[in-house]
């Protein structure tokens, strides 16, 4: 990405494990089915937010550490020569019940394509075990320490960027 100023960045989720499930779709469905069963909503509410994170949170948070002091600029730029497509094959969402806390983590294969031609690749760089959580562990909500891993993803991939490679 050497002499360019901007990368189209593109999230993908599928094929996802979280945590001890396989796929994603069965993580969602036993937490929301817990969720309600213990409060009646509660499960559907954080069932839309686990998707709507993804937009509101993670993005955001990759692009603040992606774009900080870079020469190369990160977001939705469908005009940029290059695309990095950072895919999340596994989320660890952690937990935090006070007394007892787990980072949330995640592994990321991201892949920089041309844009022109997505089967021109670049480059694909394997991030895994990239762990997120707050300072002083007031990280109760899983969106909050999910992101925190995505701005470890942005801060490393800033890094290599940096770098050159």
């Amino acid at each position: 990405m050497n002499g360019q100023s901007e990368v189209n960045v593109e999230f993908t989720y599928d094929n996802m494990g979280v945590g001890k499930f396989d796929n994603e779709a069965d993580y969602v469905a036993d937490r929301k089915k817990n969720m309600n069963e213990k409060e009646a909503g509660t499960g559907d509410k954080w069932a839309a937010n686990w998707v709507e994170d993804r937009s509101s949170r993670y993005a955001p948070k990759f692009f603040e550490l992606f774009n900080k002091e870079s020469a190369v600029q990160g977001g939705a730029k469908p005009n940029a020569k290059y695309t990095m497509i950072v895919h999340t094959s596994f989320t660890e969402p952690g937990f935090n019940v006070g007394v007892m806390r787990k980072n949330a983590a995640l592994n990321a294969d991201v892949t920089i394509v041309e844009t022109a031609n997505r089967s021109k690749t670049l480059c694909k760089i394997t991030i895994e075990g990239a762990q997120g959580g707050t300072a002083f562990g007031y990280d109760f909500d899983t969106g909050l320490r999910i992101s925190e891993c995505y701005a470890v993803v942005g801060k490393r991939m800033n890094a290599m960027v940096k770098k050159g490679k």
